[in-house]
């Protein structure tokens, strides 16, 4: 890399980093990267957060070659981002996009880019607001050779080694990985985040179970007794067994799940690569559910049962009854 871009401080290498976007997980990661030793310039539209006030100006802080980060929702921000910068940056620039986006958009930024002689990567990132401390999960595509300019803030960003019995760093790189070319990282994040909707569909059917017995006394507990020692332990329980020491029976929260586009992506995937996925689709329409007061379908199958079976249905209440449509 130029040294005009990295410098050598005590045998580190030092990065200056523009990063577009410093919301919860941009400026927390912005915060790591710094803690690490590099230099962040941070775009954001809300002018509390930003060291800048434009894209412009951003690319016109950094010394070529640059690299810029993305951290902005998935879709059309994003879109619009990386066009505004691939007409600002020059050849030998990297743009990389840390967000969620779908990884067809990538291949389409990264022939944008190829022809002004901009790198691309795209990064899976996951750890959420608790990467500041943990470090991040980082799943990237891209050359071998945009990757590598990239690389010491791949390192700041990651979680730190595991340490083996004897207390020495495991060899390998931890929470990191180049998955394969442009679209691989969030072809990769894609499909965790798939896996996550399940995991965390199976934890809320288990809860409902324990919630709907007289038998269970300490939900709560019970679950937390799952935290140690059990082939289901993982950071997901530990969440969920922190959310109901706020609030032990949920009391607090709506059954409503939205859905981020992922599990979705995923599932499509699914099906054009003749893939079978029962439980991950499963937990996709799940969602979908949480958004019906008075589900639909379930009318028509309370219908049917009393039709052919003279099975008793359950009136709409007169104040119901009375909603206009």
């Amino acid at each position: 890399m130029d040294t005009d871009v990295v410098e050598r401080r005590e045998g580190i290498v030092t990065v200056q980093l523009g990063l577009v976007g410093l919301g919860k997980m941009g400026g927390n990661m912005a915060e790591r990267i710094r803690r690490a030793g590099h230099e962040v310039v941070g775009y954001d539209r809300s002018p509390g957060k930003r060291d800048v006030d434009s894209l412009e100006a951003l690319v016109g802080a950094l010394p070529a070659p640059r690299v810029v980060w993305v951290m902005v929702p998935a879709g059309d921000a994003t879109r619009s981002t990386v066009e505004e910068l691939a007409g600002l940056l020059e050849a030998g620039d990297v743009i990389v996009d840390g967000g969620n986006s779908k990884y067809t958009d990538d291949q389409v930024h990264d022939v944008l880019c190829r022809e002004k002689g901009i790198g691309y990567v795209d990064a899976g990132v996951s750890g959420g607001v608790w990467g500041l401390e943990n470090g991040y999960a980082l799943m990237v595509g891209g050359t071998k050779e945009d990757v590598a300019k990239v690389q010491p803030i791949f390192d700041a960003l990651k979680p730190p080694a595991p340490k083996d019995e004897s207390g020495q760093d495991v060899p390998g790189d931890a929470g990191f990985v180049h998955a394969g070319p442009v679209g691989a990282g969030h072809f990769s994040k894609m499909v965790h985040n798939g896996i996550e909707y399940a995991l965390m569909q199976a934890y809320g059917e288990g809860y409902e179970l324990l919630e709907a017995v007289d038998l269970i006394e300490d939900v709560p507990g019970v679950i937390k007794s799952w935290t140690q020692g059990t082939v289901i332990r993982s950071w997901l329980l530990d969440l969920l067994v922190r959310a109901l020491e706020e609030d032990p029976r949920l009391d607090r929260i709506r059954g409503y799940a939205e859905d981020s586009g992922e599990g979705r992506w995923t599932v499509e995937q699914a099906i054009e690569n003749a893939v079978p996925m029962p439980t991950i689709a499963a937990s996709l329409f799940a969602r979908f559910s949480s958004r019906q007061e008075d589900s639909p379908t379930m009318k028509a199958v309370a219908a049917l049962r009393n039709q052919f079976g003279g099975h008793a249905v359950q009136a709409v209440r007169e104040q119901e009854a009375e909603r206009p449509a």
